[in-house]
């Protein structure tokens, strides 16, 4: 079987929080070691654009990110790890994807469609209203993104699953009139994969303002966890984990035999102040070393661009001749 190329964009907006930890940086670490596999982990700050347009916030989430990725132990060596906005062949060939890219088809794109829907909703004059091109036309961008690098493999969330057809569908569409240039990517869904709920019970996001932020002092992570909201069952009630915001979060860091103690604890009726006490020194002793080292590597910024740097030199060994082949295709070279 040949080696399998997995690629995943880490979208630069905001701050790292526990969610995304366990959701998206702990499993792409541990995949970032496995030598059956080629990696690609990319910072997409050219799709923070769609966003956020304050660059002060743009760079200083990039650093954020940047660090945490690193101080969680992504292996550089092994996968190739790169700003996005350091690879301009991928803008390039972006346009190409785009001169071929039907305007329907990104007509049901589900982030336009859900735009498009929240404005006739609200009787705005223009259904289009606030709707940027970026956003029209970002599954073009991603489409570039994993095409580039002959991507095989590509998690993401279910949401995530019709970028990925379209990204097929550009792709089949770009080598039925230029030949067979470009590799399929196939979806990778993690069903298992955990989504963390927030200090309000709601899915953990920033766009809902209940986040834990995964690097803050261990003194504002326990005044954080300390804030979770639960019910009013007294010490000595049995009480349910299931469902409940303090024992998903603290499954999703522990062992078996502690997630299996901590049951049992609920079963006996621990206060909710001393399991938000265990939940707090779990947690803070997952992420002490790495807490650590990501202060290290916001101090000296230069060291996170070394890596970066590096990385984009990698990706470009490969992007430059890629794109080589596309021009030569369209007959611009």
């Amino acid at each position: 079987m040949s080696k399998q190329t997995w690629l995943t964009g880490i979208t630069t907006s905001g701050t790292p929080h526990l969610g995304n930890y366990v959701g998206a940086i702990r499993p792409a670490v541990e995949a970032s070691r496995n030598p059956e596999r080629g990696g690609f982990y990319f910072l997409a700050d050219y799709h923070a654009m769609i966003k956020n347009q304050d660059p002060v916030l743009l760079r200083d989430s990039r650093q954020q990110i940047s660090a945490a990725w690193l101080a969680l132990g992504l292996d550089t060596e092994r996968a190739t790890f790169y700003r996005q906005s350091d690879i301009p062949e991928i803008m390039e060939m972006t346009w190409m994807l785009t001169c071929l890219t039907a305007k329907g088809l990104m007509n049901r794109a589900h982030a336009y469609k859900a735009v498009v829907q929240e404005n006739l909703d609200n009787e705005a004059a223009d259904p289009d209203k606030g709707i940027t091109m970026g956003l029209f036309s970002y599954p073009i961008l991603m489409a570039a993104d994993i095409l580039m690098f002959r991507a095989t493999h590509v998690p993401v969330g279910r949401d995530q699953t019709q970028h990925l057809e379209m990204a097929r569908d550009i792709a089949q569409r770009f080598n039925h009139h230029y030949g067979d240039l470009l590799v399929m990517p196939q979806a990778v869904v993690d069903d298992k994969a955990s989504v963390l709920a927030g200090l309000d019970g709601r899915k953990m996001s920033k766009s809902y303002g209940n986040t834990i932020p995964l690097f803050e002092t261990a003194r504002k992570l326990r005044k954080s966890i300390m804030k979770i909201k639960t019910n009013s069952q007294e010490p000595g009630e049995p009480k349910d984990p299931e469902g409940n915001t303090l024992f998903e979060i603290y499954e999703a860091f522990a062992s078996e035999e502690q997630a299996q103690a901590m049951r049992q604890a609920y079963a006996d009726g621990i206060g909710w102040g001393d399991a938000k006490q265990q939940l707090f020194e779990l947690v803070d002793g997952v992420l002490a070393e790495p807490r650590q080292r990501y202060d290290e590597l916001m101090a000296n910024p230069a060291e996170i661009d070394a890596v970066l740097n590096t990385g984009a030199e990698k990706a470009r060994a490969l992007s430059r001749p890629m794109l080589d082949e596309m021009r030569r295709a369209v007959g611009v070279a």
